[in-house]
């Protein structure tokens, strides 16, 4: 009877340990895939930044040739 409770205590132990890694496992995938969502929308932030950049820098020029036409 005592050999039976020591190989049970042994099993529980085993699968406690492998349930654990598993847990382990899902929130490392879980934190992988918020950290890769957060890199996409910071791309995309970026991307729509700098467009808007280009389109500030055209409209800008476009007023000083007006402005120079102007002058002449």
């Amino acid at each position: 009877m005592c050999g039976t409770l020591k190989i049970f205590g042994r099993l529980g132990g085993i699968l406690a340990l492998i349930l654990l890694v598993v847990a382990l496992l899902r929130q490392l995938i879980t934190l992988v895939g918020f950290l890769l969502a957060v890199v996409k929308i910071a791309v995309v932030v970026v991307f729509v930044a700098i467009l808007v950049l280009i389109v500030l820098a055209i409209l800008r020029d476009r007023s000083q040739k007006r402005r120079d036409i102007d002058e002449i």
